[in-house]
């Protein structure tokens, strides 16, 4: 099987801050096979709660009305 090309790269190491969200089950099911699609393609498990963080960063960075109104903020 070849390796998928995924949106997420393969995550830095960093130290995140802790946040606590919930979510439905269907969400929560795609992102543990999101997960294990990740350790498939990188060879390296990591958990859901660690590849949320980049995954938002990634929505956000790609968010053109978020950035705009964001620049409009400052």
């Amino acid at each position: 099987m070849s390796k998928p090309k995924l949106k997420l790269a393969k995550l830095p190491d960093v130290k995140p801050a802790k946040m606590l969200v919930s979510l439905p089950p269907d969400l929560m099911g795609d992102l543990e096979v999101y997960a294990k699609i990740y350790e498939q393609t990188y060879g390296e498990k990591q958990p859901v709660n660690a590849l949320v963080p980049s995954m938002l960063a990634g929505f956000l960075a790609g968010d053109h009305g978020f950035k705009k109104a964001k620049r409009e903020l400052a």
